[in-house]
């Protein structure tokens, strides 16, 4: 809840240029949708909203009043400067409809897709490469809880002191990192499982899901195999598992066919595989419905579970460099409104970040998005004497990797073993 800036950031024309590249078509494609929701065409009206709402992000604007400054005096991406009432801008982000940004960013992520297919030059994970071979999605699931509301709004006055903000539920794409889904539910204490008739109505068959302990559910688990799916997630130690068959057993991984469950209270007994990994004096216990080694081996079940990380690493750039963390307003509209916006700007940081990560040749996972976000002040006072003009070559010239945009390896990293029955 700390507020870190003072002042907005400086206009650059090149960040600018990029935002209106990629979002002034989905922008205008969603004033359709804006007028058959019954919203007449006012000065605050869609595009001018967007622009707003991005503006605010990039450049961390700290607050509204100083928002409609800019506006009375600035350009916005497509919008051009006009005088509007503080009052008026406050009462708009309250009202407004949240369901449009998030039609705008479902809109934009099909042209993101296509941008990361065109880019071949960084490469992908061994793990991910040969399960994209076997699944047509990989996807990350986790649940994050927002942020205590400010009592110092005025909207918040009856508010109990500490309330939280709600709860999200993310779905990311493994190998793009784009997001895929995005639930909101106003129970910030909720568990993750009640998100889970809305997974179950997004996955299609041959999806592989990385399952936080939160959606431990056995009838869940029954219910994507059910739909020719699949699921890693980690074994719970008082699971009762019946030993079926077993696949491999070294000193540093034991892999077998078991039952899982009792059977209790109606719930299904499933026939899975446990993997377990040691990993220096440490065993890590995984179980996954993929039953043949030959898709998953072993160590590849491990390293993929290992990536679900990428969606926290997600939750942390929208909440601590975004400032999710850091409510605009107490109603539940302008909650979901600041949530699908700081999605949508997460998403075209990740497109530069993998823009980066292809002129590198480097995996996107290496890309420090923070740092990145960071390095646009750095690109604006170069560009402003004229010693940089593109931001991507910039990130990726030599004597700027001083920004910390490449994350530097600690640990050495071992090759992965592939094959299906280690030995």
């Amino acid at each position: 809840h700390v507020r870190r800036r003072n002042m907005p950031s400086v206009d650059n024309e090149e960040v600018e240029s990029r935002l209106k590249a990629l979002l002034t078509p989905v922008v205008w494609q969603q004033v359709a949708y804006y007028r058959q929701l019954g919203l007449r065409d006012r000065i605050l009206n869609l595009p001018l909203m967007v622009a707003l709402v991005l503006t605010l992000l990039w450049r961390q604007v700290p607050s509204v009043h100083e928002l409609t400054r800019i506006l009375a005096r600035e350009d916005l991406l497509w919008c051009k400067a006009v005088e509007v009432r503080q009052q008026s801008l406050s009462e708009r982000f309250l009202v407004f409809p949240a369901e449009l940004f998030e039609q705008v960013l479902k809109a934009l992520l099909p042209t993101l897709v296509e941008r990361w297919n065109e880019r071949q030059q960084r490469p992908l994970p061994p793990a991910v490469q040969l399960a994209r071979e076997h699944f047509s999605a990989i996807w990350i699931v986790d649940g994050s809880t927002l942020e205590a509301l400010f009592r110092k709004l005025k909207a918040l006055e009856d508010v109990p002191i500490g309330q939280l903000a709600g709860k999200m539920c993310a779905v990311i794409d493994l190998a793009t990192h784009y997001p895929v889904d995005i639930w909101f539910s106003e129970q910030a204490r909720a568990f993750d499982t009640n998100f889970i008739l809305d997974i179950l109505q997004s996955i299609e068959p041959r999806t592989l899901l990385l399952l936080d302990r939160g959606f431990y559910d056995f009838q869940f688990f029954a219910d994507l195999i059910a739909q020719e799916s699949h699921f890693i997630t980690r074994l719970k130690s008082n699971t009762k598992v019946e030993v079926v068959r077993w696949l491999s057993s070294t000193d540093t991984v034991k892999d077998m066919l078991v039952h899982l469950g009792t059977g209790q209270n109606g719930t299904p007994i499933l026939t899975v595989r446990v993997v377990q990994v040691r990993f220096e004096r440490q065993w890590y216990s995984y179980v996954t419905s993929v039953l043949e080694p030959e898709i998953l081996p072993p160590f590849v079940v491990a390293d993929l579970y290992r990536r679900r990380w990428r969606i926290e690493d997600a939750f942390n750039i929208l909440k601590r460099v975004l400032n999710l963390g850091y409510l605009w307003t107490g109603s539940v509209n302008g909650i979901k409104l600041q949530l699908w916006a700081t999605w949508l700007f997460y998403a075209v940081l990740l497109d530069l970040g993998d823009a980066v990560a292809d002129a590198l040749k480097v995996p996107m996972e290496r890309i420090s998005l923070e740092m990145l976000f960071r390095g646009i002040y750095h690109f604006s006072q170069a560009y402003a004497k004229g010693l940089a003009s593109d931001l991507v070559a910039y990130f990726a010239a030599p004597q700027n990797q001083d920004l910390g945009v490449v994350k530097t390896i600690r640990k050495p990293i071992l090759r992965l073993d592939l094959s299906p029955y280690p030995t």
